[in-house]
């Protein structure tokens, strides 16, 4: 990225840019960013601290309760998709709960592959519509849209598509429903975590249930997170009996929990401010690419000829969709292709007076969606 950034400046000070404006350009575009890179930081703190609070452990630990051989992969689908929202990562639930399941689905002859594309599917799912997500904050952030409006907009798709696949998913189960539960391990990881936390779901969820109904009122992003953060500190001191010098410091640099199960403890050793360090400098160098490739004309330049034969709708958005999964192909990398994407369809989308959360939209649904299909 840093390579790409000396060439565009050279190629834009060759077409007679000085230094000062292309740095102008760079900081215009940070600029514009910033309200989303102050929702980043709390991203990192509302996952440390609904690990310390026992929220998430409440959710592994009832989740599990539910699974029967028959519904395996469907339940398996809904619990994936409920972590992903809640922790707001799908590569965090793919790699901690998702391990739990294929273990579990081997156990019971169902096949990996099969079990893999539930995990993925689930985990996809919670990814997009929670209000936690880096890469849903990233497209509300790079297309210039509201982070509620955003998932509003995913909803009309989104939604139709995980109910399909629910359905699916259940009716595969069926055919399984003579499998063998492996009872062992999912009691080992439910006694695991309830000798580590309180888990009375009446006050560990409070911190979830405070995020959901103050997002579901629209009140502003920052505010809704640091409301929750600050109930979820405030249990993981005086109901789950944590010092307040390892709540707070895990705020900044969370560490791995003390179940005795790595995966789980990788799990609920998640977040921090730190943690989120390596998407947002990533996300801010490649949004000053883009303030020199829109700002010096290379970006219209290039794809000119292209979104000038693009006048229907539905042809933007199908373009959008195709632009940015191929961007995750040469890329290898759904962050970069959402920002660039973003920036190379913006000015058409307003030219064509469209809600820029259809943007945002369909640049995740090529991007983020797709993700799991690059290998």
């Amino acid at each position: 990225m840093f390579l790409c950034l000396l060439w565009v400046g050279l190629n834009a000070f060759s077409l007679g840019y000085g230094y000062i404006h292309i740095r102008e350009l760079m900081t215009h575009a940070l600029s514009k960013a910033m309200p989303a890179i102050y929702i980043f930081i709390l991203i990192g703190m509302v996952i440390a601290s609904f690990m310390h609070s026992g929220t998430i452990a409440t959710l592994i630990y009832y989740g599990l309760s539910w699974l029967s051989p028959s519904l395996f992969l469907a339940v398996g689908l809904l619990l994936c998709a409920l972590m992903s929202v809640a922790t707001g990562t799908s590569w965090g639930t793919v790699g901690t709960l998702g391990v739990v399941f294929i273990g579990i689905g081997s156990a019971m002859n169902i096949p990996l592959p099969l079990v893999a594309g539930m995990i993925v599917c689930g985990a996809t799912f919670g990814d997009k519509m929670s209000p936690i997500s880096d890469t849903t904050n990233l497209a509300a952030m790079s297309a210039g849209t509201n982070i509620y409006r955003h998932i509003y907009a995913m909803l009309f798709t989104t939604t139709p598509t995980f109910i399909l696949t629910f359905i699916v998913f259940l009716v595969i189960g069926f055919s399984y429903g003579e499998q063998n539960l492996n009872v062992i391990e999912v009691t080992s990881i439910q006694t695991a975590l309830a000798n580590v936390y309180s888990l009375t779901p009446l006050i560990t969820l409070l911190p979830l249930i405070l995020l959901s109904l103050l997002s579901i009122k629209k009140v502003p992003a920052e505010v809704t997170m640091s409301c929750s953060i600050i109930l979820a500190v405030l249990i993981a001191i005086f109901y789950q009996g944590e010092s307040t010098v390892t709540v707070l410091n895990a705020l900044w640099d969370n560490t791995p929990a003390s179940t005795g199960i790595a995966n789980v403890d990788a799990l609920l050793g998640r977040g921090g401010i730190s943690s989120m360090s390596w998407t947002l400098l990533l996300a801010l160098m490649a949004i000053a690419l883009g303030g020199i490739l829109h700002g010096a004309g290379f970006l219209s330049a290039l794809l000119a000829g292209i979104i000038k034969r693009v006048q229907r709708t539905t042809t933007l958005i199908a373009t959008t969709i195709m632009s940015s999964f191929l961007g995750n192909i040469a890329m290898g990398e759904a962050y970069i292709s959402i920002i660039l994407s973003c920036q190379l369809f913006k000015p058409k989308y307003e030219k064509q007076k469209l809600d820029t959360a259809m943007l945002s939209r369909s640049v995740e649904e090529g991007a983020t969606m797709t993700t799991g299909l690059i290998p």
